[in-house]
């Protein structure tokens, strides 16, 4: 059985979105994927390509999305989910890799590592190289989706992750926190080489996807009809709001000045002292906020939500299911603005599901 998501539900999914983006809907956005579906043929003998098996490049592409085809054969889509391919499965940050940066995913999960030890930071420059193989490898597997699903299912961004992120893997996160007071301009200089690469590296990749793509996603899940990414800064938990002005805030705003629709992912509670100068930057449109291992769930940090709601920013929900998305819409006494990351049940779930997501007001 083919694929089950008709381009009357892609366009259901545009319609909800585009009143999403315009604050306009008046509900949250609630994606569910249920697993168990009959996919109607055999597994593929081709591996579903994951951080463990990203660096095979045995099988080809076109063997890749196969398999990818039957996973997606094999879901219900409930809510507002639509079919999607989440590939961050290069591991997050791979833009680092499209620098030069060592890929390691030998541990089952990728791993990125400076491809020369001990490098004085004067001597490390971040450039564009358009035969990467990383890089190609990536374009291939876009080319192929594109061909064999013909606007049927989204293909999200890869990780680029963050700018600063990158520096930090070449220069070496504990290096990096000395280079801060050693060499500042050094810094700032990586910073912008490694943001000039990201856009050329979002722009080969969209080239690849439009127009057949149904639209832009990443590894967030969210929908949007123009380019849009899920921004962050995962270094920035190590240092205070005072560098974080100086060494993030301006690129920051810079990416959120070239793409039409952004989000900033606040990770950890070393992050939250940053929150009130990332929710200044006009253009950014929203924050996910992940309180970080160990600590309690989505539903239980209402001072970060209402200040995010405060600021006129959309929120997503990303842990906690349902009671995590009921507890956000109690705390900011609000439904607009809020979308849940992708909630995953077995099939054997849906009644109850439906049910709860018609108390959401979504059919």
């Amino acid at each position: 059985m083919a694929i089950d998501f008709s381009p009357e539900r892609w366009a259901q999914v545009r319609e909800t979105y585009r009143q999403w983006w315009a604050d306009e809907l008046e509900r949250p956005i609630i994606p569910i994927e249920l697993i168990g579906r009959e996919p109607g043929r055999p597994q593929p003998a081709a591996p579903l390509l994951t951080q463990a098996t990203c660096a095979d490049f045995s099988y080809t592409p076109t063997q890749l999305v196969d398999r990818i085809d039957y996973e997606l054969s094999r879901k219900v889509f409930l809510g507002d989910a639509f079919p999607w391919v989440n590939l961050d499965v290069f591991g997050p940050g791979v833009a680092a890799a499209f620098m030069g940066a060592r890929l390691d995913n030998a541990s089952g999960r990728v791993w990125f590592w400076p491809p020369q030890e001990n490098q004085p930071i004067t001597d490390i420059h971040l450039e564009y190289n358009p035969h990467n193989p990383w890089l190609q490898r990536v374009l291939d597997i876009c080319a192929a989706a594109m061909e064999r699903w013909q606007g049927q299912v989204l293909v999200g961004m890869t990780d680029l992750g963050g700018n600063l992120d990158t520096v930090a893997t070449f220069v070496t996160t504990q290096q990096l926190l000395m280079e801060l007071y050693d060499h500042p301009e050094e810094v700032e200089r990586l910073t912008w080489e490694a943001h000039a690469c990201w856009h050329r590296f979002y722009a080969d990749i969209n080239a690849i996807l439009q127009p057949i793509n149904p639209g832009y996603s990443d590894w967030s899940g969210i929908y949007s009809e123009q380019p849009c990414y899920m921004l962050q800064c995962d270094f920035a938990y190590m240092i205070g709001p005072q560098m974080f002005q100086q060494f993030v805030a301006p690129e920051l705003r810079a990416s959120c000045q070239r793409l039409p629709r952004t989000f900033y992912h606040l990770d950890g509670i070393g992050q939250l002292r940053h929150l009130d100068m990332v929710l200044s930057i006009p253009e950014l449109d929203g924050v996910q906020w992940v309180p970080g291992d160990g600590k309690a769930d989505c539903a239980h940090w209402p001072e970060v939500y209402q200040k995010i709601h405060a600021a006129g920013k959309k929120i997503q929900v990303i842990n906690g299911g349902l009671d995590a998305v009921a507890a956000v819409i109690a705390q900011i006494g609000s439904m607009h603005g809020i979308q849940y990351h992708v909630e995953s049940a077995p099939i054997s779930a849906e009644k109850e599901l439906r049910t709860r997501l018609a108390a959401f007001g979504i059919d």
